[in-house]
């Protein structure tokens, strides 16, 4: 049975997929076909179903949970730390209100979570690697940073406003679920729990061959020094990718239910994650 497979083509998510991409986790019968695309390509993506297995982001499963169910392995959770925003001078937190961000996607986590900051934020969507870029040509006073550039923005001379990972445990004293897997509801619930155990065999074996997955995944590093790429992989793929436990599944449901609340996901719902 052929299974598509669908993550970012991201450092993080190469280290996380190594032991499967490598051939060092058995698929048991199965063929994994790897499909790389940008988280919110991949978020469109899920609205049609069109993958078996897709990385998500959290903001987006409201609006695809009638596809899919989460898995509870594999996911980006950060643990008093998340996405930035930046900009070219220093400014108070308090400042940003009416502030007009670059923002990688209006579905990612990293949205959701600058609107419950700053309801009154003014965003406009450019790709994520993109985001800096507008505000060093002045079309934007500040960038939603994702991925690498949480590390590299102040090397091109930016000043960090806010950690809105920091800010939610901060409101929450949970971690900040950005990113996770989600796994079809049209398969069957063995094929689902199979699925669901191979993501978290190949974090596994990423995680006990670090230097290795490293190697595999300094492939995808857009030119990050290995240095860098390895604090960013310890970031984002750690004991809460192999499972993200009782605290995790709570975040993400904190998470949801207040952007519920403050208007901005449309319906509440309880999340439901593939019990494996």
């Amino acid at each position: 049975m052929k299974i598509s497979l669908a993550h970012s083509p991201d450092s993080d998510d190469a280290f996380m997929f190594y032991g499967l991409a490598s051939g060092h986790v058995p698929t048991e019968g199965l063929e994994i076909e790897h499909v790389l695309a940008d988280i919110e390509t991949l978020n469109r993506r899920a609205l049609e179903g069109r993958h078996e297995i897709t990385a998500i982001s959290f903001h987006a499963y409201p609006y695809v949970a009638d596809r899919y169910r989460l898995m509870p392995c594999g996911g980006s959770i950060g643990d008093g730390y998340g996405p930035l925003l930046v900009g070219r001078e220093p400014l108070a937190p308090s400042a940003v209100a009416g502030r007009r961000v670059a923002v990688p996607g209006t579905m990612t986590t990293a949205y959701l979570a600058l609107k419950l900051f700053a309801p009154d934020v003014q965003t406009h969507v450019v790709p994520f690697d993109a985001v800096l870029e507008e505000v060093a040509a002045g079309r934007a006073d500040l960038a939603l940073v994702i991925h690498e550039g949480q590390l590299t923005y102040a090397g091109s001379g930016f000043h960090k406003v806010l950690d809105l990972g920091a800010w939610w445990k901060q409101e929450t004293d949970l971690p900040l679920p950005l990113g996770g897997n989600a796994v079809r509801r049209d398969l069957d619930e063995a094929l689902a729990r199979k699925l669901t155990s191979l993501v978290r065999e190949t974090v596994r074996y990423s995680l006990a061959h670090r230097e290795e997955a490293l190697a595999y995944a300094m492939r995808f590093a857009r030119g990050m020094q290995t240095k860098i790429a390895d604090t960013f992989v310890g970031m984002w793929v750690n004991d809460m990718t192999v499972d993200c436990g009782e605290r995790g599944r709570r975040a993400v449901q904190e998470l949801l239910d207040r952007g519920h609340a403050a208007g901005l996901i449309p319906r509440r719902l309880q999340v439901d994650f593939v019990n494996a």
